[in-house]
């Protein structure tokens, strides 16, 4: 967990302490980036690039508890940013598949199914589902994140979900769908 006061010392100039905290949340943020942009080298492009600007603007961050959720913030702007850049489709792409297919899982094809399925849903509904079953955020931090309503993110969810079960139910490898 992030210490609030590493998080103060950060905002105070310190580059060590910004360092420490960036080191804790690499790897969470190096599977978002990659859940975007689906290779190594853009990722961390990526990645290097939410790091120069959180440097940049930490002085910025009112909040030091929601240190995490705010860097979160700058990846995914960062991340919309350049795939606008580079006129890509999110979540698509043969090595996102091979990434997701070796999450521990009874089936590969299960996981093949779901991820062309989430890549049919809409850009909120997409980021919801990222951040809600990758990175394990709650709602109140999905609702940070994205600038919306609580209320707002449970229906993108709901919905999210809801669309996902009715493309899983047609796909020959997928058992069950969401709940």
């Amino acid at each position: 967990m992030l210490h609030i006061q590493l998080v103060k010392k950060a905002i105070k100039g310190d580059d060590q302490a910004f360092e420490s905290l960036i080191q804790e949340e690499s790897d969470k943020l190096y599977r978002t980036a990659f859940l975007y942009v689906r290779n190594k080298e853009d990722a961390l492009d990526l990645l290097q690039e939410t790091v120069c600007k959180a440097y940049v603007a930490i002085d910025k961050l009112k909040n030091p508890e929601y240190f995490s959720t705010w860097l979160t913030k700058i990846l995914m702007n960062t991340a919309y940013e350049f795939l606008n850049k580079k006129k890509r489709i999110l979540l698509t792409g043969d090595a996102f598949f091979e990434t997701i297919s070796n999450r521990s899982t009874s089936n590969v094809d299960d996981h093949i199914d779901l991820v062309k399925a989430i890549s049919g849903l809409k850009e909120d509904y997409q980021s919801v589902i990222i951040l809600f079953y990758y990175q394990d955020r709650s709602i109140q931090d999905i609702a940070k994140i994205l600038d919306r309503p609580e209320g707002t993110i449970k229906t993108y969810l709901h919905r999210a979900k809801s669309e996902l079960n009715k493309a899983l139910k047609g796909a020959p490898n997928y058992g069950q769908g969401l709940v």
